[in-house]
């Protein structure tokens, strides 16, 4: 007799952020905050506002994409570019 398991999906899905990667949005928070709270006046005040609409518009689409798009590249940049053949794994 089998025995049937209920899978919840909400422990399989990625943690998003406002619909982007959680470090990738804190971030651009964090930024867009730092332009406008800098040198407070309003032409920084509307950059920083401006800068976050369009970060978390793109972060966005990269989740849509691939929610874990930025750990995958992170990974994929310590890879070389060519692997020597070798006779043994000790060489």
């Amino acid at each position: 007799m089998l025995i049937s398991v209920p899978f919840y999906s909400a422990l399989n899905k990625p943690f998003l952020l406002l619909g982007g990667e959680r470090e990738l949005m804190v971030l651009a928070m964090l930024i867009s905050f730092l332009v406008g709270y800098v040198n407070p006046n309003l032409i920084n005040i509307v950059i920083g506002i401006v800068l976050w609409v369009a970060m978390s518009i793109l972060l966005r689409m990269m989740a849509k994409v691939d929610p874990i798009m930025s750990k995958i590249y992170r990974r994929y940049i310590k890879y070389k570019k060519y692997y020597r053949a070798v006779a043994s794994a000790a060489a």
